[in-house]
């Protein structure tokens, strides 16, 4: 049997088992109760098995794509990276009442010194169409009793091999809040028994900012040079909700003078 034979066959399978679907939902509050419990249990195993199809659809078919590493690069890049969280799902995708030091995925933490968490955390799917990231972060948080909030990106060992103090490292996001927050960014380089620390207020007067560590300007020993990771610190988070759409972090040469 051709191809064009199958498909003419699947399809008009298909057309018979929705014409059946639909009678038994337009007779299902006339059928006798063990008919009818006959038919609930193949609904729900066709259900659960279009579920499944459903999902991997949608999760294929949503722009952008998951793993897209489309990354906006200053001229001269020679590092460029987008976090597991905001890259491919990650485990957990979120927590309630979030404890200090709960992790998403293998790269994000979140800190906190609350008595009594109500904050959440949870891993979303971007859909919309200027999105180039396929997932992004939501903070929720209501009562807080705590002095600080934050949360903890561990940049991968590529960010600093060759590092120098000529590099650039800049953070682009893009973050929407449901009220104005100070947000901050502080990158943590670790050479021998010292760690460096740089830190950038975010200018928020629009969805898609960026800062730029100058590492010129710190005492990094380049030879030294182990770990980094950067804090992302959130003042007076009460009562709000904050989603970072996309988090992406690049390095490029200084330009000489």
């Amino acid at each position: 049997m051709d191809t064009k034979n199958e498909s003419f066959i699947d399809r008009l399978g298909q057309r018979r088992s929705l014409a059946r679907w639909r009678r038994a939902a337009r007779l299902a509050d006339q059928m006798r109760l063990g008919l009818l419990r006959t038919v609930r249990e193949d609904a729900v195993q066709l259900r659960r098995e279009l579920d499944r199809v459903l999902h991997v659809a949608d999760q294929r078919l949503t722009l952008p794509l998951i793993g897209s590493d489309a990354i906006r690069r200053p001229l001269g890049t020679d590092w460029a990276w987008r976090p597991e969280l905001w890259r491919g799902p990650v485990v957990p995708v979120g927590h309630a009442a979030v404890a200090n030091r709960a992790m998403l995925g293998g790269e994000a933490t979140v800190f906190h010194d609350c008595e009594v968490s109500e904050l959440t955390a949870r891993q979303l799917r971007n859909r919309h169409e200027t999105d180039l990231a396929p997932f992004g972060l939501r903070l929720d948080v209501f009562r807080f009793d705590g002095t600080f909030l934050s949360v903890v990106l561990d940049l991968p060992l590529e960010a600093v091999q060759g590092l120098r103090l000529n590099h650039m490292i800049r953070l682009n996001c893009k973050v929407e809040m449901e009220k104005p927050i100070e947000i901050f960014a502080r990158l943590n380089v670790r050479h021998g028994p010292n760690t460096e620390q740089l830190v950038r207020e975010l200018p928020l007067s629009q969805e898609d900012t960026w800062v730029e560590f100058d590492l010129a300007y710190s005492k990094i020993n380049e030879k030294r040079v182990e770990r980094a990771w950067v804090d992302l610190i959130f003042e007076g988070p009460e009562m709000n909700q904050i989603v970072i759409r996309d988090l992406t972090l690049s390095r490029h040469p200084r330009a000489e003078l």
